[in-house]
């Protein structure tokens, strides 16, 4: 397969048509080699416009669109001086992104089996800005991630009925968040919603489009025996 074809091709016709138009973005995506990031047995769908699991069998994570990783490279800005953190790491490829552009990256995959299929993917590609750690990022950090905080960049990296507030709060001033947000009573759209704190005591946010994703994995439900 010609991935340097492909590649043009997802760029030129998908993300440019999705209004990924900042020249960082479409350079980076140029030099970006996504095809690392997917089973050898999905490579010929690497830039093709479909979820891709993160390991063959395993359903529930998967590698986002194209041109959503593109539209949230584009509404964050990240800059070199600032530290990134993403909820669900998938095949580690979003933080590969994010690593490209950001001083750090912490990662926080609630799969043990998905997190080590992300560090052994980031291993390879060579990047060592990013550490991946297990948890559930929507209910708290662990505290070798924690001590990290404010982070300038938050990735929610798959759906959300909400974003918790603790999460909000991990935001330095100037920070922002993109999360992709159910909207209630039109399942199963969502906006890709972004949060920028600009005080101490005020965040805005505002959506970026409509799509849909998968939702974000969270623990089972507590069973009660009587």
């Amino acid at each position: 397969m010609d991935f340097e074809k492909a590649r043009h091709n997802m760029i030129e016709q998908q993300l440019r048509p999705w209004l990924v138009s900042d020249p960082a973005v479409i350079e980076q995506l140029y030099a970006d080699r996504r095809e690392d990031f997917v089973p050898e047995a999905y490579r010929a769908l690497a830039f093709a416009d479909v979820e891709i699991p993160v390991a063959v069998g395993m359903r529930g994570a998967s590698l986002l669109p194209p041109k959503l990783e593109g539209r949230i490279l584009q509404a964050l800005a990240v800059q070199p001086h600032e530290r990134v953190l993403e909820i669900g790491a998938g095949s580690g490829h979003m933080a590969a992104l994010l690593a490209a552009r950001a001083k750090a990256v912490w990662s926080v995959e609630i799969d043990p089996a998905v997190a080590a299929i992300a560090r052994a993917n980031l291993e390879r590609a060579g990047i060592d800005n990013v550490r991946v750690e297990t948890g559930d990022g929507l209910a708290g950090l662990p505290a070798s991630v924690a001590n990290h905080a404010p982070f300038d960049a938050i990735v929610v990296s798959g759906g959300v009925n909400e974003v918790p507030r603790a999460l909000l709060d991990l935001l330095a001033v100037g920070g922002r968040l993109a999360a992709f947000v159910a909207l209630p009573g039109q399942a199963p759209t969502m906006a890709l919603r972004l949060f920028r704190r600009n005080a101490a005591d005020a965040i805005a946010s505002a959506d970026v489009l409509e799509t849909s994703v998968p939702f974000l994995k969270r623990p089972p439900a507590p069973r009660f025996a009587f």
